[in-house]
């Protein structure tokens, strides 16, 4: 089978040819329909987050349909479509694991990260560890909703019941995130960097009801704000226009160092805390309601093969909404895509 795998952290993937992986007794093997590119692929393949497995097939956000199940597969069925987050396995003992707290067990293995992921054309995964898909949402679609969308809804969830959310960083994830803020009737004001014009009209045109740079006031306090880009600078930033008792939420696995600020920023009880991984009560309860919320995936597609070209616009903020690669014959529905340089154009051949 065609993947693109990581061998050496700081280098571009490589195209190899791979022997077709066999599933384990609780593992499903998948037909890749769909796969997401999600920034922690970028901070893997970046050698910004430690140990990984190498030789390594990135991507954890996998829309598969079921092609062999292993014997003691009792879930799933030949030909089911599934979706493959980040939280690939976990111990099921640990302290954490018994209070719920599965997302910190350490024990825990990880879709392209600890286990081979979706960059390609073939993956297993555990049974337990995968979602049932709403029928809504094609392959392309749903890609996104594996990571950026729940890490956006437990980002959320960690977020409180805010009437003003400040959202830094849009991408992926913030584009689901303020849809479905906005489903619950929450005003999301948006950051980006400074001069990211593209950035400010996506995020007014998926429902932000204010949109500055990083460095700019919003008109009212916040009662908390998400953070999901990797930029420790952000942090007192955020703290700065968020109101007392108020929350900030790291988003993301990956940060860059975060300055020290001045206690009076962190005074009047507000509070910063991360969102680490995620469970599969987030994967269920997003994914049941995200049709209600008629939460709309914006995508880049691009073929398998041209992940690195992916990965590069990710890297240097070019994406509006989210990558996702497509396999050869990866998706269930009709499409032709010819690769430019930087950009797929895709054209229905059953409206042409």
């Amino acid at each position: 089978m065609l993947a693109m795998v990581l061998e050496k952290p700081g280098q571009p993937l490589v195209r190899r040819d791979l022997a077709e992986p066999q599933p384990g007794p609780r593992q499903v093997l998948l037909q890749v329909l769909a796969c997401a590119v999600c920034r922690t692929d970028l901070h893997v393949c970046d050698g910004e987050l430690p140990n990984p497995k190498l030789p390594l097939v990135p991507g954890h956000e996998i829309v598969g349909m079921v092609i062999d199940v292993g014997v003691a597969v009792t879930s799933l069925r030949l030909g089911d479509r599934v979706g493959v987050p980040w939280l690939g396995s976990t111990c099921g003992q640990c302290r954490f694991c018994r209070r719920g707290q599965e997302n910190l067990c350490d024990r825990a293995q990880f879709t392209g990260y600890n286990l081979d992921g979706g960059f390609a054309e073939r993956t297993v995964a555990d049974e337990r560890f995968c979602f049932k898909l709403p029928q809504v949402f094609s392959d392309v679609e749903a890609a996104p909703l594996l990571c950026a969308g729940l890490i956006g809804f437990r980002s959320l969830r960690m977020a409180g019941d805010a009437e003003r959310l400040g959202i830094f960083g849009f991408g992926a994830a913030a584009h689901l995130v303020t849809q479905t803020a906005k489903f619950r009737g929450q005003k999301v004001y948006a950051f980006t960097r400074p001069g990211d014009i593209i950035a400010q009209r996506f995020a007014k045109s998926v429902g932000a009801s204010w949109v500055g740079d990083s460095e700019s006031r919003p008109p009212e306090e916040l009662d908390a704000a998400i953070i999901f880009a990797p930029v420790g600078d952000l942090v007192p930033a955020a703290l700065k226009v968020v109101r007392k008792g108020g929350v900030v939420v790291c988003g993301g696995i990956h940060m860059s160092d975060i300055p020290s600020f001045p206690y009076s920023l962190l005074w009047g009880e507000r509070m910063v805390r991360s969102v680490a991984n995620l469970t599969r009560r987030d994967g269920e309860e997003f994914l049941s309601v995200a049709p209600v919320m008629s939460i709309k995936t914006t995508t880049e597609l691009f073929r398998l093969e041209d992940a690195n070209v992916a990965l590069d616009k990710l890297r240097s903020g070019d994406l509006t909404g989210a990558a996702v690669l497509v396999p050869p014959n990866g998706t269930n529905f009709p499409l032709e895509i010819s690769m430019t340089p930087l950009e797929i154009v895709i054209r229905n051949q059953d409206e042409s």
